[in-house]
C-alpha cells in the first residue's frame, strides 16, 4: 500500500481509502441492518492490506454503518483513522454537539479523526456554519477537547464555492467528487493541496459508471489494463494534489482488486498521463456536440430528463460504457422506490417523446433533440 503525507495534519495516509456505505446488509425483523458477520472481516482485511483511513456517515447503511465501523475499529482505533459527518441543519451549537456525541456512542470511540459538515455548499457555510453560537464554535471546542482531531468538509456545490471554504482556514481537509468523467473540482482540489488541506477524492470509479467494462477506457495507456476500474482509480492516483482515493467496497474481491491498484508505485507516468489527458479532452468534445448538459430544454411536458438521457447515451457512444449506460436507463421506466439519498423519480424514457419541439427551439446548441431521443431509446433502451 502506497501512503501520502496528509496535508499538514502531520499523519500519513493510505492512498486508498474505505467507504463504509455499501456495507453487506441483512433483513433483521423486518429491519435492514449492516451483516456484521461480513462486513467487519471485510473491514478487518482492508486494515490488514494497509488501508488505514475509513469514511463513514450517520445515514449509510441505514444508520448502521457507524455500529459497524464501531466494531471493526475495536483493538485497531490507534492504527485507523476514522472519518464521520455532521449532517449541518439550522443548528445552534448544542444541537451540532449532539450529533457528534451520538456519532461517537455508536463507534463507541473517544474522538474522531476527520470530523466533516455534511456537504457543506457555500449559502449554508455562511448563514449555518459560520455563525456566532453556531457550528463553527462547538467544532473549535470539540477540537479544544479532543473529541474531533481535525475539522473537515465533504463538499457537492459549484466548484468555484469550493474556495471560499479552503480559504477561510477552518479546515483541514475536504472531501469531494473527482474521476475520469467529473474533473470539475480539480483546479479547487489544487489549492487546497496548496493551502496545506488533505484532499480526498469520493466517486473515483463514477459511482460505478467506471466498474463497467469499457474497451476505450481501458486502453487509454495504449495498452490494455486489467479492468475500467484500475484505469480509474490509476488516473486519481496519479494526481498530485488526490491524497485519497475513497472508494465504497462491498466485497473482499473489490477490496483486494482496489488495493492491488493502490499498492503500485507511481500510478501512471508522464506519457501515460498525457495520452490520458488528451482522450479525456476529445471525449468532453464528443459529449458536447450531443449534450452540454445545460438543461435550457427542461421543462419537458412529457417529464423527459432530456440532458440525463442524453448522459446515459455518451456513456455508451463516447465512453464504451455500455452495460452501465442501459441499466440507469432502465430506471426511467418506472418510478424510482426510495433510496438512501432521498432520490426518486428521474423522469420517463425518451420513447415517450411526442415530437412538439419546444426543446428543440430553447437548446442553444440548436441540436436535433427529437431525433436524438429515439436514437437513444434503439441504442439503450
Amino acid at each position: 500500500m502506497e501512503y501520502r503525507e496528509f496535508g499538514n495534519t502531520g499523519k500519513m495516509v493510505s492512498t486508498l481509502g474505505f467507504g463504509a456505505m455499501r456495507l453487506p446488509m441483512q433483513d433483521v425483523d423486518g429491519k435492514k441492518l449492516v451483516d456484521y458477520e461480513k462486513a467487519v472481516p471485510i473491514l478487518h482485511r482492508a486494515f490488514d492490506l494497509g488501508v488505514n483511513y475509513i469514511d463513514t456517515a450517520p445515514y449509510y447503511c441505514h444508520s448502521d454503518s457507524e455500529t459497524a465501523v464501531g466494531m471493526a475499529i475495536k483493538g485497531r482505533r490507534e492504527s485507523v483513522y476514522v472519518s464521520t459527518k455532521n449532517p449541518l441543519g439550522n443548528d445552534s451549537g448544542d444541537e451540532w454537539r449532539a450529533k457528534l456525541e451520538a456519532s461517537l456512542k455508536k463507534m463507541d470511540t473517544d474522538y474522531v479523526d476527520f470530523y466533516h459538515s455534511w456537504g457543506l455548499n457555500l449559502n449554508d457555510f455562511r448563514t449555518k456554519f459560520d455563525v456566532k453560537g453556531g457550528p463553527v464554535d462547538a467544532a473549535r471546542k470539540a477540537l479544544d477537547e479532543g473529541l474531533i482531531k481535525h475539522l473537515s468538509f465533504s463538499f457537492h456545490d459549484e466548484a468555484a464555492n469550493m474556495y471560499p471554504l479552503i480559504d477561510s482556514g477552518y479546515f483541514s481537509s475536504v472531501l469531494c467528487q473527482y474521476n475520469l468523467l467529473d474533473r470539475t473540482n480539480e483546479d479547487a482540489m489544487a489549492h487546497a493541496k496548496a493551502k496545506g488541506m488533505g484532499v480526498v477524492v469520493m466517486g473515483p470509479v463514477g459511482g460505478g459508471r467506471l466498474g463497467a467494462p469499457s474497451a476505450q477506457i481501458q486502453s487509454m495507456l495504449g495498452r490494455k489494463t486489467e479492468s475500467t476500474a484500475e484505469m480509474a482509480l490509476r488516473y486519481v492516483l496519479a494526481n498530485p494534489n488526490v491524497h485519497i482515493a475513497l472508494s465504497g467496497m462491498e466485497n473482499v474481491e473489490m477490496l483486494e482488486e482496489n488495493a492491488k491498484v493502490a499498492s503500485i508505485k507511481g500510478a501512471l507516468t508522464e506519457e501515460e498521463l498525457r495520452k490520458v489527458q488528451a482522450m479525456l479532452e476529445e471525449n468532453k468534445r464528443l459529449s458536447e456536440l450531443y449534450c452540454t448538459g445545460c438543461k435550457y430544454c427542461l421543462p419537458c411536458p412529457q417529464n423527459i430528463n432530456i440532458p440525463l438521457v442524453f448522459s446515459h447515451m455518451n456513456a455508451h457512444r463516447v465512453y464504451g460504457i455500455t452495460k452501465y449506460a442501459r441499466e440507469e436507463y432502465a430506471k426511467f421506466y418506472k418510478p424510482m422506490e426510495k433510496r438512501d439519498d432521498g432520490e426518486k423519480e428521474m423522469g420517463v424514457d425518451a420513447s415517450k417523446c411526442i415530437g412538439c419541439g419546444q426543446c428543440e427551439a430553447k437548446c442553444p446548441q440548436h441540436l436535433r433533440i427529437i431525433e436524438q431521443l429515439k436514437e437513444t431509446h434503439q441504442a439503450i433502451g
